[in-house]
């Protein structure tokens, strides 16, 4: 397969031959469980204090003729705590059983639980391979709301990765028709939910992803665009081509990345 060569003016260059990568079938159920391996890695572990509903004396008897138990009462064997006395008479409420108010959980989350979801090799691979694939796919591209344009896809020249001003990245994205995806990333709409407290009050809107093959100025210039990332050919993941799991990101590749994928033999 062959895409066309835009410059930063959006010109057409010439045509370039695509890796064997992105030749891929895409398959939505293994980009699905890369995703969620990558982020089930992320997750931080939580649990309950061991001793939570468990902090108070209820540990009473439950044997025949024993000061302060329960036994011969008419009562049910539930671990009660003393509120008052009155000689031998005690008054009793439940507690540090389930069933008990203020007690504790009977399955509570625990701190040594492990969240990681495995995924094998080459399984991930092929996730990657087909999350390639589903970039060149336009309709998917579409269906997962960027607005691209017309002859997209495409590939950028390797002259872009020397741009070193962000005004000069926003102009070329803009030349090459971009303009109305760049205002729909800008976007952030308020959170609902508890996570308005947890230093996460907005949501971003994702943007199109830029390709290189190596560090260059064009990293930094392009970091501070709303919705746009920026990365290089070897540190792809599923996450990144699909994020969300939703396959079909609209993907900017340089010459120079697809000519480093093919020639190291990237996720093969």
């Amino acid at each position: 397969m062959k895409l066309k060569i835009l410059t930063k003016e959006g010109t057409e260059k010439g045509t370039q031959d695509l890796p064997s990568q992105f030749s891929e079938t895409v398959r939505i159920d293994i980009i699905k469980r890369a995703v969620l391996s990558l982020k089930s890695i992320r997750r931080q572990k939580y649990g309950a204090d061991p001793r939570a509903g468990m902090k108070v004396a209820a540990d009473l008897s439950k044997r025949r003729r024993k000061y302060r138990g329960m036994y011969g009462h008419g009562i049910s064997r539930t671990p009660r705590k003393i509120m008052s006395r009155r000689g031998t008479q005690f008054n009793w409420e439940g507690a540090l059983a389930p069933n008990t108010v203020g007690g504790r959980r009977a399955h509570p989350p625990k701190a040594e639980r492990e969240w990681e979801q495995k995924i094998n090799k080459k399984e991930r691979r092929k996730a990657i391979r087909s999350a390639l694939a589903a970039t060149l796919n336009k309709k998917l591209v579409t269906e997962r709301g960027h607005v691209v344009p017309d002859n997209y896809p495409f590939v950028l020249e390797s002259g872009l990765e020397a741009l070193d001003k962000t005004k000069q990245v926003i102009s070329v994205l803009k030349k090459l028709g971009f303009e109305n995806e760049l205002k729909r990333s800008s976007k952030k709409t308020i959170r609902a939910g508890r996570g308005k407290l947890r230093g996460r009050k907005y949501k971003k809107t994702i943007g199109p992803l830029i390709v290189i093959s190596k560090e260059c100025k064009l990293e930094k210039a392009a970091k501070n665009i709303p919705g746009v990332d920026i990365v290089k050919v070897n540190a792809l993941n599923a996450e990144l081509l699909a994020p969300g799991a939703a396959a079909g990101r609209a993907t900017l590749y340089t010459q120079t990345a697809l000519e480093k994928m093919e020639k190291d033999k990237l996720f093969m």
